[in-house]
């Protein structure tokens, strides 16, 4: 490893990231480099941390390499890996676009979850194809407390439990994961989402995510609750041949999210590169002794 490491940070609705572009895949980040850099105290900061690497170049990706150049090699802020994370699709595409990589229209982007289509607008608008949900048959219920509801199992290459709530101060501190059952639902954990209604096709949203506790916001989930929202308000697209758009507030911004007839989901919101620098690889080593 070098001496120094280049980085940036960037955010989407306030879900932020570390950004390490290494094109050629050679810097090993470790599970615990990872959560030392994304530690708010002691390190950089951050929900998680995007590794840009180019497909070709890594192994998970070497498959995608003929329609995706670049591959969006994504951890969790705890050094775990995640298969998908749609705020960090619209990040890892405007660093794409500083860095001369690519430019505004439309791009390919490598993920755990597959290749995602990605729309980089003049306004600065970032729009990702996020692919359609999965909606797993069985009852799920999440609890908070002595409180506890009915969560609709969505997947988006990831997996989620959306349950619609009174008010979003009853999803607690969130610190921890909120407890789901049957276990058998979600065995390798999951991100849970409490949704109150604001208006019409108009939700909000609070998101544990997991490995990374309470968020500012995560595009996955929003495109969950969106689903789910549309289900429960009767409005699925391949049903009624006409797309279903939902304006989603998360603690952070606003994501809007339309689901089409043919089952594809896109999501739109911002991305934004606040800083860059560089990070001393004598450090990161002293710091996971």
């Amino acid at each position: 490893m070098s001496t120094r490491i280049a980085f940036l940070k960037g955010h989407g609705t306030e879900n932020d990231f570390v950004i390490v572009p290494d094109p050629e895949n050679a810097i090993d980040l470790s599970p615990a480099d990872v959560a030392a850099l994304c530690d708010r105290r002691a390190g950089i900061g951050g929900d998680g941390l995007l590794h840009v690497v180019r497909s070709a170049a890594h192994p998970e990706a070497k498959d995608m390499a003929a329609e995706a150049e670049w591959f969006m090699d994504y951890r969790n802020g705890d050094g775990s890996i995640a298969e998908m994370c749609g705020n960090g699709v619209r990040v890892f595409a405007r660093y794409l676009q500083r860095a001369g990589h690519v430019t505004e229209g439309d791009l390919a982007v490598a993920t755990r979850g597959g290749v995602k289509s990605v729309h980089i607008a003049k306004d600065g608008a970032v729009t990702v194809g996020m692919g359609r949900a999965r909606l797993p048959e069985g009852d799920v219920t999440v609890s908070v407390g002595e409180r506890s509801w009915p969560a609709r199992n969505v997947n988006m290459g990831n997996p989620h439990a959306v349950a619609f709530v009174e008010d979003l101060a009853h999803a607690g501190n969130l610190f921890a994961p909120p407890p789901f059952s049957p276990a058998s639902a979600y065995p390798d954990g999951v991100n849970v989402e409490f949704v109150v209604d604001r208006g019409p096709a108009h939700v909000a949203l609070r998101v544990h995510e997991r490995g990374a506790g309470e968020t500012r916001s995560c595009g996955t989930g929003a495109c969950a609750v969106a689903v789910a929202a549309a289900r429960r308000d009767g409005a699925d697209p391949a049903v009624t041949g006409a797309p279903a758009t939902y304006t989603v507030d998360v603690p952070g911004g606003t994501l809007v999210i339309t689901e089409r007839p043919d089952g594809e989901i896109e999501m739109t919101g911002p991305a934004v590169i606040v800083a860059e620098g560089e990070i001393d690889a004598e450090w990161l080593e002293n710091a996971v002794r």
